[in-house]
């Protein structure tokens, strides 16, 4: 009989059934449930057997209840977030050989068939072999995921060539791809890492040539995980420069992201055209409420590794990004952050009320992170993480077959057949989330003793 998770109701009464002698904090036993989700629905499902043993990596596509697709391809986001996520497990559960594994095994395939030695930097895409295919274009965003997945290789297993390999890629992003007059970096490179600029004759609604917020919250990622184990000057500098520029330029009045930006950033935006060409030109401008909350996680982190201490301006920024994401994203009545929204002219609306599930991973970790910074807000941040939980619970979390639905199934009933896997969708959010809240979740219920 499949584990079947109780709603925090139900944990409540459970609770309250409870001898006095053996009554546990709330916390740690909702902690114990996640993290029981966590090892037994999620990563059992995927590792060991996403790993490619015959051609290196890990696989792409799974079927909704878990077999390998018979298409499959790797790229470059994709194989670097299984290996951060082996690297990661490996240090939360060292008793699992496998995780130690995956994580050498991800790792030399990032550096025998990912990497361009050609023209160094990654590639963005290639076949199961290991072969680039499709556009030669390479990407900050890409190589920002490779980094990212080196340095938490290198601290998991101390393996020296992790960090050199991790040390060459950033060098030669920041070669290529660092803007040194209007800062940040640009998104899309040439195979030789010339960064590629916007041709007048690009339709209007490509991204060709803009910059972003997606690459630039995702560097300051990369470059927070990698001045943990290189604590060298560049990075530092180009750490703090993210995460001014993403705080300072890219998040709006508002407390929302600009989604993209011209080289000297300034917003790529439709609000003064008509609602038409407004909806035509979405996915260049609109509200996305899980970038944002997430974000609010990652400047935390940023100035946290930074040694910035009492940064309010830091704290008062991400925090706003989450109530607005609250205020303007959030589904009352069964709880779940929307995916899109827009400022009209004539105010604003929620344009896509689907809700994808790396939006609700990071939504919970961002929620629990603000329940413990300010747990007397107003907006009640650990009730809302409660909520968001047991929407998780019921319509997200397949209990059947292992993992998460792509979105959830109040919105999208249609995802419960829609594969597991794909090169767009793995393990790394919800992996996490879980590993956070458990985390916090502990630390939570210690200090309350």
């Amino acid at each position: 009989m499949p584990f079947r998770y109780y709603s925090t109701l139900f944990l409540s009464i459970l609770i309250a059934c409870h001898s006095p002698e053996k009554e546990e904090d709330p916390k740690e036993i909702l902690a114990d449930q996640m993290e029981d989700h966590l090892k037994t629905e999620v990563l059992d499902n995927w590792y060991p057997q996403a790993m490619d043993t015959v051609d290196g990596g890990f696989l792409s596509n799974f079927s909704y209840d878990f077999n390998p697709e018979e298409k499959q391809e790797k790229m470059i986001v994709t194989q670097s977030r299984h290996v951060w996520t082996n690297a990661k497990a490996s240090k939360k559960y060292p008793e699992i050989e496998y995780y130690k594994t995956g994580a050498k095994h991800g790792f030399e395939f990032l550096r025998d068939k990912m990497w361009d030695y050609e023209n160094g930097g990654f590639h963005w895409l290639v076949d199961k072999q290991g072969n680039q295919i499709g556009n030669p274009m390479k990407t900050a965003y890409g190589n920002a995921f490779g980094i990212f997945a080196l340095a938490a290789y290198y601290d998991a297993s101390g393996d020296k060539s992790g960090l050199d390999l991790a040390k060459e890629a950033f060098l030669w992003l920041d070669k290529h791809a660092h803007d040194s007059i209007n800062g940040g970096y640009y998104q899309h490179l040439a195979p030789d890492g010339t960064p590629i600029s916007r041709p007048e004759s690009t339709p209007s609604t490509s991204d060709l040539g803009y910059k972003d917020q997606n690459s630039s919250i995702h560097l300051l990622e990369a470059f927070t995980e990698l001045y943990q184990v290189w604590p060298e000057p560049l990075v530092k500098d180009r750490l703090e420069e993210m995460l001014l520029l993403i705080r300072d330029q890219i998040v709006t009045e508002k407390g929302n992201l600009t989604l993209f930006l011209y080289p000297d950033w300034s917003p790529v935006t439709f609000v003064d055209s008509t609602e038409e060409v407004i909806l035509a030109h979405h996915n260049l401008d609109h509200v996305s409420f899980g970038h944002d909350v997430e974000t609010g996680f990652l400047m935390i982190e940023a100035s946290e590794v930074l040694g910035w201490e009492n940064d309010t301006t830091t704290h008062r920024i991400a925090k706003k990004m989450i109530d607005h994401a609250l205020e303007n994203g959030w589904d009352k009545s069964v709880g779940g952050f929307y995916d899109e929204g827009y400022y009209f002219k004539d105010g604003y609306r929620a344009t896509h009320d689907t809700k994808n599930w790396w939006a609700q991973a990071e939504g919970m970790n961002a929620l629990l992170l603000m329940a413990e910074l300010y747990p007397n807000d107003p907006h009640d941040y650990y009730g809302k993480f409660l909520k968001l939980w047991d929407y998780t619970n019921a319509y997200l979390i397949d209990h059947e077959n292992g993992d998460w639905y792509s979105g959830g199934l109040d919105k999208q009933p249609e995802l419960k057949t829609v594969g597991k896997g794909n090169i767009w969708k793995g393990i790394y959010h919800h992996y996490r989330s879980l590993d956070h809240c458990t985390n916090r979740l502990r630390e939570m219920s210690e200090r309350s003793e």
